[in-house]
């Protein structure tokens, strides 16, 4: 039986508080959302509820941070990412303090709660600040290892939660290191490089692009920053073209990262599928993700244009 990512969340925030008492959890009045209510109840004295002041909560962080505190930091990625990007720069990113984002409901697969409250620019905005390191956890047990992964890094990281139930694609024994992507499936035609949600989606494509002969590779890059320049370049000389999927818009998120890692490498064929520079709509996640192509059908027809 599956479980959200941002459940996952939650309950690894419980065991990293068990091993390490620096550890502080704080909210903006959604821990029942974000799953830090787990936290609240075992560790009440380490939890914060800040209230509605998203960059106020950043700002104390900071506080904790500089006073040897490790505090992980929770609300909707576009409340966090968005409305507190200025103090995430100026209070943690500029100074490099030890501050850990888990930010949950980001992408399209919030579903009904339509495109105001659908974050598809959180990455692109949290990868262009120096120091920070941004962990896209495909399922809940890649999830716990990024809090885990993210607990050992000196320095800001985000890790981007989603709302939605899913399976483990991943086991307790697949590697989980910072800056190093997984090859989930190997294959000499067609790379398809996907992180969080789409990973499934990348999985069947690959499924559906080799019963019609091709022979598909499938990365999870589930670090976008540091991104895995050695595999994009490996998978560029061992494919003939590399497609990117994301739950996110294509400008300023894995594509992008991806796209800059090929540019100046001659004979690069690269796509990407991920939200064309639109915002989101209310809908289920589903019909969102057929309505805006992030299907494996979508994929797979972008893979072949590419192999003509």
């Amino acid at each position: 039986m599956g479980k959200s990512l941002r459940v996952a969340y939650g309950e690894a925030l419980v065991k990293l508080g068990e091993k390490n008492d620096k550890v502080v959890v704080m909210d903006a009045d959604l821990a029942h959302a974000t799953q830090t209510g787990m936290f609240k109840d075992k560790y009440p004295e380490r939890f914060y509820n800040m209230g509605i002041a998203e960059a106020n909560m950043m700002c104390a962080a900071a506080g904790f941070a500089h006073t040897g505190y490790v505090p992980f930091v929770s609300t909707f990625a576009l409340f966090g990412a968005g409305r507190a990007f200025e103090q995430i720069r100026n209070s943690i990113c500029y100074t490099n303090c030890n501050v850990k984002f888990g930010f949950s409901h980001s992408g399209l697969c919030v579903g009904e709660d339509g495109g105001s409250h659908q974050s598809i620019e959180d990455i692109a905005l949290m990868r262009e600040l120096p120091h920070m390191t941004i962990f896209v956890p495909c399922d809940p047990a890649e999830t716990e290892k990024a809090v885990m992964a993210a607990a050992e890094i000196d320095g800001p990281v985000y890790i981007r939660v989603a709302r939605p139930v899913c399976d483990d694609i991943t086991t307790a024994h697949t590697p989980f290191i910072p800056g190093k992507a997984n090859v989930m499936k190997e294959g000499s035609d067609i790379c398809l490089i996907a992180c969080g949600l789409m990973i499934p989606r990348a999985l069947e494509a690959a499924a559906e692009l080799e019963k019609e002969g091709s022979s598909v590779a499938v990365v999870n890059m589930h670090t976008i920053k540091p991104i895995d320049k050695d595999i994009v370049l490996k998978m560029n000389e061992s494919c003939k073209a590399i497609v990117t999927v994301e739950e996110h818009s294509v400008i300023g998120g894995l594509g992008s990262a991806v796209a800059e890692v090929l540019a100046g490498h001659n004979g690069a064929k690269f796509a990407m599928v991920g939200i064309e520079d639109k915002f989101g709509k209310s809908g289920k996640p589903d019909q969102l993700f057929e309505a805006y192509g992030l299907t494996a059908a979508n994929v797979a027809a972008k893979a072949k244009e590419l192999l003509k």
